[in-house]
């Protein structure tokens, strides 16, 4: 089937470069980009047309850290860092979705916010369990949000008899879950919650797993002062954060890194040549005091950065949100940094929270022909009134800093129009 939709074409094909096209035309062959040309090409004038006016379309945003069960605590329990703030509120919110009914309701309300707010990729955290991880993955495949979900894995300095799990039994959960996910849109990727939740035993378990089935891996590295210092408690024999994941075949190509807000040139380095994936959560880490990471440095030094709400540390789910709370960070670390680095532009940010997520699924630069669509369609009729017209590329900043869930009247996910509002 072709369809052809019409409108104001934003999207971004490296860091800090934005491609307008005023009034363009999007093309689309059985949900596959086609091109984006300025008039309709002759043979396709048949095709059907999704005419959205002045509306801005966009790509859709990648969200690339998130723990779904902590949503219910999302905007709660800011006023403790990161150990204990885990301990205290997260574990025994967690606990609860042993409950699958109440993991249904949570799960359903998550994948319907995440989609109408246009986030269409997802690399997120569940809990430990296996059932209520699998109706995550239903939940968030009805509702049209693709990408990858993780059974949580800890069998230490967790809560034991509330949240943890014995070794062996984390194994064979992992084993059960993986062998349970047949879904389309939605893939396991292996979690170990972080290096202090897991014992040498169950990592290097994952590490097999991880090899043996061709899986990627998700986890956290060096957010908080603490959490690094117990770290190399538990592992003496490394000098370094990462290597604590190296050593058991979890450091590798594609794995994602939550945070790195305190990782020296050394693990940086580790990081780049490795291939490993940083995801940045900038509002979480600010609400739990855990840093201000040096993102502009890091892409300077060549890493992939990428973004993530990380709710509930993070109290904004919308990725809109995200980026703009990602730049004003940019800009308090150029002032920590004694005005000596540079902040992110909206541009970069949209970047970071557009294509450089895309890029993990396999997805080509900006509207790439041939990748399968994910935008969203933002209408700005009620911004408040400004004092002489605007072009389209001051508008798109403004609806990074202004949109609201019901300004995004249409979402495309892997060539699908799930969110349709009139």
């Amino acid at each position: 089937m072709r369809e052809i939709l019409k409108g104001n074409i934003i999207d971004t094909l490296a860091l800090g470069q934005l491609r307008v096209r005023e009034q363009g035309y999007l093309l689309l062959e059985d949900g596959c980009i086609r091109g984006v040309c300025d008039s309709v090409p002759e043979d396709w004038a048949d095709a059907a047309v999704h005419d959205y006016g002045d509306g801005l379309i966009m790509q859709s945003f990648a969200d690339m850290h998130l723990h779904g069960p902590q949503y219910p605590m999302l905007g709660m329990g800011m006023d403790l860092p990161l150990m204990d703030w885990l301990d205290t509120y997260t574990f025994p919110v967690e606990a609860r979705f042993a409950d699958l009914d109440y993991a249904r309701r949570t799960y359903r309300r998550l994948a319907s916010d995440l989609i109408t707010n246009g986030t269409t990729r997802v690399c997120m955290f569940s809990s430990l369990h296996t059932d209520a991880t699998w109706i995550l993955m239903e939940e968030l495949e009805k509702a049209g949000v693709t990408g990858y979900v993780g059974k949580v894995n800890m069998d230490r300095n967790g809560k034991p008899g509330v949240l943890q799990e014995e070794t062996e039994e984390s194994i064979r959960e992992t084993l059960r879950w993986l062998d349970g996910c047949h879904f389309e849109h939605i893939k396991p990727i292996l979690t170990p919650r972080f290096t202090i939740s897991c014992t040498d035993e169950l990592m290097a378990a994952l590490g097999r797993i991880a090899r043996e089935r061709g899986l990627y891996v998700q986890s956290h590295l060096s957010e908080n002062d603490q959490e690094i210092a117990f770290t190399h408690e538990l592992h003496p024999d490394t000098q370094r954060y990462w290597e604590t994941y190296d050593k058991f075949g979890l450091w590798k190509d594609h794995t994602l890194m939550a945070h790195c807000v305190w990782s020296d040139e050394v693990e940086r380095r580790a990081i780049r040549d490795a291939g490993v994936v940083v995801v940045h959560c900038a509002d979480s880490n600010t609400n739990i005091c855990s840093g201000v990471c040096p993102v502009k440095r890091m892409l300077d030094e060549g890493l992939q950065v990428t973004l993530g709400s990380d709710i509930a540390g993070g109290a904004q789910l919308p990725m809109y949100k995200v980026i703009a709370a990602t730049i004003r960070t940019s800009k308090t670390r150029r002032m920590l940094d004694n005005w000596q680095s540079d902040f992110l532009t909206v541009e970069e940010g949209y970047y970071l929270g557009t294509t450089a997520g895309h890029r993990y699924f396999g997805a080509g630069e900006g509207f790439a022909t041939g990748d399968k669509l994910h935008a969203i369609v933002i209408n700005d009729w009620d911004f408040p009134e400004t004092a002489k017209p605007l072009s389209v590329q001051q508008r798109f900043e403004r609806a990074i800093y202004m949109t609201h869930r019901h300004n995004i009247v249409s979402v495309w996910s892997e060539g699908r129009e799930v969110v349709h509002r009139d």
